[in-house]
């Protein structure tokens, strides 16, 4: 039985200590909750692997509690890293740089790089001090399943398969991190998150969106630079379509389509005479409510659910990818 835990100091050491004897443990982010173990520990890292049934190749995160933890992970920080570093730190912003010998190659799915955040979130910055050791974490979820954004949701996948969960409240982004690789000329955004391509291109106009990002196609073919960027990720257990285009054809298609089973995400202003119809808000409240409302539908027997397409303008493109992601592509153009 996995212990659920409130983030008192008493269980906060409690959860290091589990972290320094080679544990797993579940902790709040600004983000989403993380599945923490020793970011240097091989043999701690392998079990985040198993306890989510993660493929080996995708690349896990290390986070740190200050900056200067960064450079005996890494064999370059560069001009680039460092004014981002300056800027978005702490807070949503991963970046990969060329890893150093001591990083674990487990850690980094056998590429020559590393990924490294520092998070805003207060428990989970003094987990990381408490641990004195830079711990590996990605989604504390079922490796697929749609990332936890509450405690509830890591007990629901993981309990039974881990030592502790820290219920740190929700989340505030509810959407993982921006991953920038910063090992290139100029930045490329290889995962989008609460750190906006608006907000890299007025530090750096020659920022790029890495090309599979683009693509309407989610393809087997790519080595994952970044997590999040090859396999169908955040899936609920019905099917998820995208509907894009002109709002009545898109009302008339969800009217002619549906059943009992069939739940609509949709915006502010647009609403559907249907039984069960959420509204996401906007782009930036959509990216907070998205994952919790998937787990709704999984919890409440959906079949099917129809996403109305987002802004992909700041925030919302992040949204738009993890829809995309959702639905394993499916994009229905009306």
């Amino acid at each position: 039985m996995t212990r659920l835990v409130t983030s008192e100091m008493k269980n906060l050491a409690s959860a290091a200590e589990i972290i320094n004897n080679g544990g797993l443990v579940a902790f709040p982010t600004e983000t989403v909750y993380g599945l923490g173990a020793d970011g240097l520990n091989e043999n701690a890292v392998k079990k985040i692997y198993e306890a989510k049934g993660r493929p080996s190749d995708n690349p896990l995160i290390l986070h740190i509690q200050d900056i200067s933890e960064v450079e005996p992970l890494t064999i370059e920080i560069n001009s680039t890293a460092k004014k981002l570093m300056d800027t978005f730190w702490p807070g949503p912003m991963t970046l990969v740089f060329k890893k150093s010998a001591i990083v674990p190659p487990v850690i980094s799915g056998g590429l020559d790089t590393v990924a490294i955040r520092l998070p805003e979130n207060k428990v989970a910055r003094e987990l990381i001090r408490l641990s004195k050791t830079p711990i590996a974490a990605p989604s504390a979820n079922t490796s697929g399943k749609p990332s936890p954004t509450k405690a509830s949701h890591v007990f629901e996948d993981l309990n039974g398969r881990i030592d502790m969960i820290i219920d740190g409240g929700s989340c505030d982004i509810g959407l993982e991190s921006t991953v920038i690789d910063v090992t290139t000329l100029s930045p490329v955004i290889l995962r989008p998150g609460g750190v906006t391509f608006e907000d890299i291109y007025k530090l750096f106009p020659d920022v790029s969106y890495d090309k599979h990002l683009t693509l309407d196609t989610i393809t087997d073919t790519v080595k994952p630079r970044s997590p999040g960027m090859k396999y169908k990720h955040y899936a609920p257990e019905g099917e998820l379509f995208i509907l894009e285009g002109n709002i009545e054809k898109v009302q008339k298609y969800i009217l002619e389509n549906s059943d009992e089973n069939t739940a609509v995400f949709t915006f502010d202003g647009i609403d559907f005479d249907l039984p069960y119809v959420r509204s996401l808000g906007t782009s930036i409240s959509g990216s907070k409510l998205f994952f919790d409302l998937l787990r709704e539908c999984d919890s409440n027997g959906i079949t099917k659910i129809f996403a109305l397409m987002p802004d992909k303008k700041g925030v919302g493109f992040a949204l738009y990818n993890r829809m995309f992601k959702a639905a394993g592509g499916r994009i229905i153009k009306l």
